[in-house]
This record gives C-alpha cells, sequence and structure tokens, in this order.
C-alpha cells in the first residue's frame, strides 16, 4: 500500500479529512524548503504538495507564478526539487510527497529517469497540470511500475470522459479545482463543489482533495464537509513571500507551522 493511500485509509478510519498544504520548492531556499515542509508536518499536515519551479504555468495565480520566479532565480530546478525530498525523507519516512509542477522540466530530464530518480528520492506522487490522461498512459504505466500514484486535476468544466478517463487511470487521489481560474482566487462556489463531487465519486473511487481559493481555516472547514481533503496553496506561500527580504528566516518556520495548525484545527472541528 502506497503512503498516500495508506494515509487516506487512516484518515478514514479516525473519520477525519486530510490536510494538504502546497510550497513552491525552492523559495525563499532549498535549505529553507526543508524546513518548511518539517513545519507543515508540525502543523498537521498529512500529505505534501511540492510545486517545481517553472517560468511559463498555466494553472498558477500571480502569488505562486512570483514563488517559481524567486525559485528559478536561485537556480532551483527539478534535480534541486528531489533533493529536498531526499533531505526530507532523512528523518521524515512516513508524510506522502506530491510533486506538482508542469511537462517541461520532466521531459527534459526524462520521463524514464525522472519517475525512476523521484522513487529513489522518495516521492509518493506526481500531479502534472498538463498531462492530460488521454497522453498519459505510458507515463502512467511507468509510474506505476515504480510505485508512484498518478494524481490528475478535475475541474467545474470537465465532461463526463474527462472524468472517466481521469478514473481509468489516477491513483492517490484527484485534485479537483474548486473554481474556473487559476490559484489564489477568493471566490469559491461552494453549491458548485457540491453539484460535482458526488458526479466524480460515481467514476473515480480514489480520494478528492479539493483545491485554489482557500485561503484560512473557515473556509477549508467548509470544503472539508464535503470532499477528502483540503488543498491550500497560495496563502501559505504570502506567508513566505513576507520573508523574502527578512534576513533572518527563523521566524517564517514557526509563522507557517501556526498557520497550518489553525487550519488543521478548523477542520477537525
Amino acid at each position: 500500500m502506497s503512503r498516500i493511500k495508506q494515509t487516506f485509509v487512516e484518515l478514514a478510519n479516525q473519520g477525519r479529512k486530510g490536510l494538504i498544504p502546497f510550497i513552491t520548492a525552492g523559495d525563499p531556499s532549498a535549505s529553507a524548503t526543508v524546513k518548511l515542509m518539517h513545519a507543515l508536518v508540525k502543523g498537521g499536515a498529512d500529505i505534501i504538495e511540492l510545486g517545481v519551479p517553472f517560468s511559463d504555468p498555466m494553472a498558477d495565480g500571480p502569488v505562486i507564478q512570483r514563488a517559481s520566479e524567486r525559485a528559478l532565480k536561485n537556480g532551483v530546478g527539478l534535480s534541486d526539487v528531489l533533493q529536498c525530498v531526499r533531505e526530507f525523507r532523512e528523518s521524515n519516512i512516513s508524510t506522502p510527497i506530491v510533486l506538482m509542477g508542469y511537462a517541461n522540466p520532466i521531459e527534459r530530464m526524462g520521463t524514464e529517469k525522472f519517475v525512476t530518480e523521484a522513487a529513489n528520492a522518495g516521492v509518493d506522487g506526481v500531479l502534472v497540470v498538463d498531462y492530460p490522461p488521454e497522453e498519459s498512459l505510458e507515463y502512467a504505466a511507468c509510474m506505476k511500475k515504480h510505485g508512484l500514484d498518478v494524481i490528475f486535476l478535475l475541474a467545474p468544466t470537465s465532461t463526463q470522459q474527462r472524468i472517466e478517463q481521469v478514473a481509468q487511470i489516477a491513483s492517490g487521489y484527484v485534485y479537483y479545482v474548486s473554481l474556473k481560474g487559476v490559484t489564489g482566487n477568493n471566490v469559491i462556489d461552494l453549491s458548485e463543489v457540491n453539484r460535482m463531487l458526488p458526479i466524480i465519486k460515481n467514476h473515480v473511487k480514489v480520494p478528492i482533495a479539493v483545491g485554489f481559493g482557500i485561503r484560512d481555516g473557515a473556509t477549508a472547514k467548509l470544503i472539508a464537509s464535503v470532499s477528502d481533503a483540503v488543498v491550500i496553496g497560495s496563502r501559505i506561500i504570502q506567508e513566505v513571500e513576507a520573508y523574502n527580504d527578512v534576513a533572518d528566516k527563523a521566524g517564517l518556520y514557526g509563522k507557517v507551522q501556526e498557520f497550518i495548525g489553525g487550519v488543521r484545527h478548523a477542520i477537525d472541528s
């Protein structure tokens, strides 16, 4: 059983919902990334989504775009992201790590090499925004051969055909985008989430995590009431951004841990 599946089994047995925070690797630095990952776990994260910096994103809003720009200026690429995972695994072998990014860095490295190195580093799953399921069969087979989960996005605009295609090859969980637009949007239409999730669950048998536009404990609690997990990213990165020009980053880790702890408490309540 994969770490991701095991995590959701344990959450279900406890009657709890998952908390999946997102940060961009390399922002504010590669060394800070590993410390931030540990802070997220201490705050109550069940799974960590680690963003791979990319220069031309299509789903990321301005906050995450700026994080990628800062990481790229720091010289952080896909190999460095994998090294962050290796360092994290030196002291944490239980928290699942999901890489989230785009096809270009993976294809530059080579799919087989990437999947092999990701598995060896301790990655548990990968979400590639611009890999549609109908063009991902070989990639998915390679991932599954190495024991990695293949995670896909679904959205309010997803057709039944697309949902069925995702259901055939997705593992770990499916990430449902709660709104039309990019990350960081402040407006969540809970009625649309309530409408779509039962449709998706008719076909998709893995857990459903909902993200985009979740910025605090109150919205996280609402989303958790209808989903299996909540994904929160831009709001965390705003905390990172606030420390961008601060020489001593020590306070950042406590701030992030405190914020995630508040979201965790809200979901559990």
